[in-house]
Formats: structure tokens, C-alpha cells, sequence
């Protein structure tokens, strides 16, 4: 049977409130009858099975990063694509510049001080009976961490988190709905913000070099053929938005995950070594970036069905690792699951810069939210504000009444 046949009722709306708060029914029987869906008078196909996603995702000779414009933009009124939507070698050359402030070696320097920000952060949220998790510790972690990475002032970290929450509102989403052009407006905007405002401390570690990314960045620009001037202000307000974005959702996802299992939960409290594995667990079950897309650069043939040069894959990586084909019971939570081979972080070239860094954060933030509380819960029953792009699986809010230990 033809998996895009149109004769039953299946239909798959990304931006269904449902589907977006437990789409773990709708990948299921998406991944049994439709592994690869073409989504009605689009030249855009979602696919779903694990095996198929990670071939997609390891292939960028097939697959490309680089998206052409939405029907009716002219390629000029779009910014500049960032290193995520370049090809290797031009992606290889930007990923290079970056990748040794990601290492391993790095975030272990760096965990102490992750330690010490969370701390200080309890120390605020448990002077109330009642906070919201995600302001008082999943979303000011992250965003302090990587402006520390970067080298940039601690006082500007609202300034960050208003940049990165207006540049994510509605990624993902102009793959289905193409944006409007005041959209496109604000968005140029925004990026012309950020622009003066790394020029600017760009040129002062032009003049006062420290032990910084900036700096490195600022050096590599001065070299000449590795970085120019635009490629590096690029570079800057991916790695502010990306290394916030998706470890706040993480975290935040990782507190609910446990508040809904408190049979997980109780044992975590018991068993602190286990959070490595519970962090795995959140990522594949939670999954806080649900999908990966790419541009076909020839025609492809996926399952019976012929994909177009410049159609869009979405690879929906919240259905990847749900797949009974790679992972035993899959719709259970389980802190001690093991070989948890999970797609979050992608695959292949484009696998992501800071994985290393948003499951250190993740850990750290939940040893110290179990360390620091005797018990924690929600606060009201109402469901929680999801977050505004398709592409993450989050809640923007997570009212909770925290116990000191």
C-alpha cells in the first residue's frame, strides 16, 4: 500500500495543540502507516521513522541545510543564512572555528561555575513559596552560561533572552506557513540589533583581547580567509540563541518529565548518580527539538514515494525516538534505560555544537533543584503555555511550590 495514500483520514498538523502536547499517538501510527507523509497541496514531506531520519541526517550530499526563499520572497529581503543553513565544506570551515569551545575538557572547566549559578539561583527561588521554574532557573542557567562562553556583560542577560525569544517565536514554522513580510521585517530588525551589538564588543576585544569565544572569533576575523566580519556576528547570535534555546526547554522538560513519573522521581532522589541516564531519558522521551529539516538536492525515491530537488524533508526527531523498532517500550519513561541511542542532537555533520554543554547544564540544574528541595510540585492543574514554535517541545511557564530541604 502506497504510505501517502489518501484514502483513509490520517492527517498530520504539526501545529495541532493536541498533537504538539502528546504527539506520541499520532508518530505512532504515522511511523505504522505513513513513515513518509506528504503534507496536502505542499512540496513539503514529513518523515518519521528512525532509520529513515538518521540516513537523512548523515547525508548532506543529498540533503542540504540551505533552504531556497518561501514561495514569493525574493532572496535578498532574507537574512544571511548562519552556519546552520550552510553545507559542508563552507559549514566544516565555520563549525571549526567554534568547535573547541564545545570540548569535552571545556565543559568540565566550566562545571564548577555552572554549579555556583544554580545555587545562587535557588537561593532566590526558595525565598518563595511559589515560582516559576522557568524563570527562576531553566531559562537564567543557560543564557548566563553561554554569555559567559561568548564573553559578554552578565547585566545584558534580559537583553538576551528578548533577543533569542523574538528570534525562535516562529521558527520552524515558515515551513508550512509562509511568514508575513512585516514578520520578516521584525526579524531583520532583530538581527540588525544584535549585529551593532556584537560589533561593538567585538571592537573592544579588538583593543582588550581576554580569555574569551569573542575574542577567538575577533582573531580568527583579523587572519582573514577564516572568518569575515559578517560570518562572525552570524556565528555570535546563533551560538546566544542556541545555547539558551533548547537546554531551557531541556531542563524545563526534564522537571515535568519526573514531576509526571514520581516513581522516577523518588528513585532519583535516592540514586543521584543516575542523573547522566535520567538527562538521556528526558532527551529521547521529551525530545526538546521535535524536528530537523532539509532540502532535497536531487530527486529521491523514500518508501515508494519520489521527492523533487528543492522539497523539504521534516525529519520529526520526536518520532525517531519513540521508534519500537530501536527502542524497547518506548512509551516508557525510564531513567535507567540503557543504549539510548536518541536523535536530539541530530546526526552527521550537522550533529549539535553544543550537546556536550546543554547536558551538563541539564544535569547540573537538576542535582541541584533535588539537592536543594525536600519535594517540589506544580502549582494549579491548567494546562501549561507551550512554547510558540513547532520546532520545541517546551512550556514557556511551570508555576511550582518548592520545599527546601
Amino acid at each position: 500500500m502506497n504510505p501517502l495514500s489518501a484514502v483513509d483520514s490520517f492527517d498530520f498538523n504539526p501545529f495541532d495543540e493536541e498533537t504538539r502536547r502528546a504527539p506520541g499517538p499520532i508518530y505512532a501510527r504515522a511511523r505504522r502507516e505513513h513513515p513518509v507523509y506528504r503534507h496536502p497541496g505542499m512540496p513539503i514531506t514529513s518523515v518519521f521513522r528512525y532509520a529513515d531520519i538518521q540516513g537523512i541526517l548523515k547525508d548532506p550530499e543529498t540533503w542540504s541545510n540551505n533552504f531556497p526563499p518561501p514561495p514569493g520572497f525574493n532572496p535578498d529581503d532574507l537574512p544571511e543564512p548562519s552556519m546552520l543553513g550552510q553545507d559542508p565544506p563552507e559549514h566544516t570551515r565555520l563549525r571549526s572555528l567554534v568547535n573547541q569551545a564545545f570540548t569535552p575538557r571545556i565543559m568540565k572547566r566550566l562545571e564548577p561555575r555552572m554549579h555556583v549559578i544554580a545555587n545562587e539561583l535557588l537561593d532566590r527561588a526558595l525565598e518563595h513559596d511559589e515560582v516559576d521554574l522557568v524563570a527562576a532557573l531553566t531559562y537564567p542557567l543557560p543564557v548566563t552560561v553561554i554569555a559567559e562562553i561568548i564573553g559578554v556583560p552578565p547585566e545584558d542577560n534580559e537583553q538576551f533572552k528578548s533577543w533569542s525569544d523574538a528570534a525562535v517565536e516562529n521558527l520552524g514554522n515558515a515551513l508550512f506557513v509562509p511568514p508575513p513580510p512585516e514578520r520578516l521585517e521584525k526579524l531583520r530588525g532583530l538581527i540588525a540589533d544584535m549585529g551593532q551589538y556584537f560589533s561593538q564588543l567585538a571592537e573592544e576585544r579588538r583593543r582588550h583581547p581576554r580569555e574569551d569565544l569573542l575574542t577567538g572569533l575577533v582573531q580568527a576575523e583579523v587572519e582573514g580567509s577564516k572568518l569575515t566580519r559578517e560570518e562572525m556576528l552570524q556565528m555570535l547570535t546563533l551560538l546566544l540563541v542556541a545555547g539558551n534555546e533548547t537546554t531551557t526547554t531541556l531542563i524545563g522538560n526534564a522537571a515535568l518529565d519526573l514531576l509526571d513519573h514520581p516513581d522516577q522521581l523518588a528513585r532519583l532522589r535516592r540514586e543521584l548518580d543516575l542523573i547522566p541516564s535520567a538527562i538521556e531519558e528526558v532527551l529521547r522521551y521529551s525530545s526538546p527539538v521535535q524536528m530537523d529539516p532539509r532540502c532535497a538536492k536531487r530527486r529521491v525515491e523514500l518508501h515508494g514515494h519520489a521527492i523533487e530537488p528543492n522539497e523539504i524533508i521534516v525529519c520529526w526527531l520526536g518520532s525517531a525516538n519513540r521508534d519500537e523498532e530501536v527502542f524497547t517500550d518506548p512509551e516508557r519513561f525510564d531513567i535507567t534505560r540503557d543504549d539510548n541511542r536518541h536523535l536530539s542532537f541530530g546526526f552527521g555533520p550537522h550533529y549539535c555544537l553544543g550537546a556536550n554543554l546543554a547536558r551538563l547544564e541539564a544535569q547540573v540544574a537538576i542535582r541541584t533543584l533535588l539537592t536543594r528541595t525536600r519535594s517540589f510540585a506544580r502549582t494549579g492543574t491548567g494546562p501549561l503555555p507551550l512554547h510558540p514554535s513547532i520546532v520545541f517541545r517546551g512550556v514557556t511557564r511551570l508555576p511550582v511550590h518548592l520545599v527546601p530541604a
